[in-house]
């Protein structure tokens, strides 16, 4: 496995601007900037309970709406995963996790598997029209795991099995997804080479 399974990607598109940093093995220090405020707070979520150290420094036309800054983060943290993950050696490769907010409950399961594939579901019916502080759809919450499992070749099922308040199911689909993922990105001695039949991932 390498020792140093870092990312630093940049973005720029006539819609946003986007520079970010990962370390899949760090201690979950982040420094979040995406200009959503909500946004800011589910990625920092994300890095404390994935213990990925995340950088974001993100602008785009957020005047308009946050979809495009939102995915274009989206899109940049799938690619940056999938460049840290180099060749998958030595890793655990799948991961799962139950996390409850309040009254929220939320499952992921993720699977680094090369396949991109995402499965998201139990969202209560109006949570996607929902504006969450305001300014973020909850019509978000998925289209940024799509973007985020396809770019990095991920299976990622994503299930609330509870929830009424958005702010809490939003943010108890980001931590669960945080700690699964850090099971699966997590080195496992007792693995050799690729965890795969295949012998590539």
């Amino acid at each position: 496995m390498s020792t140093h399974r870092v990312a630093r990607l940049q973005r720029e598109t006539s819609e946003s601007s986007i520079e970010l940093a990962i370390d899949l093995d760090g201690t979950g220090k982040s420094e979040i900037h995406s200009s959503v405020p909500f946004f800011d707070h589910m990625l920092t979520a994300f890095s404390k309970h994935s213990l990925i150290d995340l950088e974001v420094r993100a602008n785009g036309d957020t005047e308009i709406d946050v979809h495009h800054t939102v995915e274009d983060i989206g899109i940049v943290l799938g690619m940056a995963l999938r460049e840290a993950l180099g060749d998958k050696t030595g890793i655990a490769r799948f991961g799962d996790a139950m996390v409850p907010l309040d009254e929220a409950l939320v499952q992921a399961v993720v699977d680094i598997s090369g396949r991109p594939y995402l499965v998201h579901s139990g969202e209560p019916a109006g949570f996607e029209y929902h504006l969450i502080g305001g300014h973020f759809t909850g019509s978000m919450v998925r289209h940024v795991f799509e973007a985020i499992t396809f770019n990095a070749g991920l299976t990622v099922h994503l299930t609330v099995l509870a929830g009424r308040d958005p702010h809490h199911i939003a943010e108890a689909e980001f931590k669960a997804f945080a700690r699964a993922l850090r099971q699966a990105v997590s080195p496992d001695p007792r693995v050799s080479g690729i965890p795969s039949t295949k012998g590539a991932l």
